[in-house]
């Protein structure tokens, strides 16, 4: 079982949720993920969008290999290169067609000064939970 809720004592969370509580015992740990395509190539160079795209599709990828998909994810901590509210908002746009919108995962964001690479712009860590 995956329950993902909010508590009322806690304010309206913005494509997250606050809590998930889970009795299942398979945990998948998905590495931080950047912009890159299936030829280590990144993608979306200075465009936040297309790389929060490519992010996503890298754990969605990740995650087929062991028989999950996105609605097994629990967890994520983004971490975004020189974050500022305009930035959060596009990654939440973008995002928002791979995870649940009435069940999304609990989820952190850091802003952060650099990443692997100067063209990167964004990280992903994922955590799942197989149902």
């Amino acid at each position: 079982m995956i329950e993902k809720t909010n508590p009322p004592g806690l304010a309206t969370p913005n494509g997250f949720s606050h809590v998930c509580i889970t009795d299942l015992p398979k945990t998948i740990h998905v590495s931080g993920q950047v912009a890159y395509d299936k030829q280590g190539n990144i993608v979306g160079e200075n465009d936040l969008g297309a790389q929060t795209t490519q992010v996503y599709e890298n754990i969605r990828t990740a995650l087929a290999s062991v028989g999950a998909t996105m609605d097994d994810v629990i967890k994520t901590t983004l971490y975004v290169k020189a974050l500022d509210p305009e930035k959060a908002k596009i990654i939440r746009q973008a995002r928002s067609s791979f995870l649940s919108a009435n069940s999304p995962p609990t989820s952190t964001m850091v802003g952060v000064a650099s990443l692997a690479k100067p063209a990167l712009l964004l990280e992903v860590e994922a955590i799942a939970v197989k149902r």
